[in-house]
């Protein structure tokens, strides 16, 4: 009687797998410095009062990626 460890093992010991390592670029990831600057921004145009500097870090992020905002220079 086989286990089920036994029943998963491949057929051929001598085949092997191969590991692939890629490195993923995302073009559209915005720098950590652009989205400080935008999220700053925000709470600057808000009299540096108030918001939520969390709220104000992802909406900068995702108008960064979504190409609808510029850090300022």
């Amino acid at each position: 009687m086989s286990t089920k460890a036994e029943s998963c093992a491949p057929e051929n010991e001598g085949v092997g797998v191969a590991i692939v390592e890629t490195e993923v670029i995302f073009d559209d990831c915005p720098s950590h410095d652009d989205i400080a600057v935008v999220a700053y921004s925000y709470w600057e145009a808000r009299g540096f009062q108030g918001g939520s500097p969390e709220e104000d870090w992802l909406r900068a992020e995702q108008e960064l990626r979504n190409g609808r905002s510029q850090p300022k220079a």
